[in-house]
């Protein structure tokens, strides 16, 4: 498992916003950025792990430890997750890997 409790923006404004806001990410948290081609992090006060989807979830690229003031891009990518710093390597996640979501409803698990 990557993460179990991952954030969805899937609105202009939140695309934009992305993690700039937070001031780090705990372990099992994210984001998931659809659609989305590229990100950078500029302005952001922390490392992440980025992994590059296609319609299918399955990983066309991954850049871990992404540091500050970088880009990173992929043209066939249908979305973004991004993950806290050692992610990936903590899990052995890798190009070519096939994720699966599932949504979690808080209110009906109570």
């Amino acid at each position: 498992m990557l993460a179990d409790r991952v954030e969805v923006a899937d609105t202009s404004a939140k695309r934009r916003t992305g993690l700039l806001k937070r001031t780090g990410l705990d372990p099992g948290e994210g984001l998931w950025i659809a659609p989305c081609e590229g990100i950078h992090t500029f302005g952001m006060k922390f490392a992440i792990d980025v992994v590059f989807l296609n319609r299918k979830k399955k990983i066309l690229k991954v850049r871990p430890n992404m540091v500050r003031g970088r880009m990173s891009i992929s043209l066939r990518a249908h979305s973004v997750l991004e993950l806290p710093a050692g992610t990936l390597e903590a899990t052995g996640t890798v190009k070519g890997d096939q994720l699966e979501f599932d949504h979690y409803d808080e209110e009906a698990a109570t």
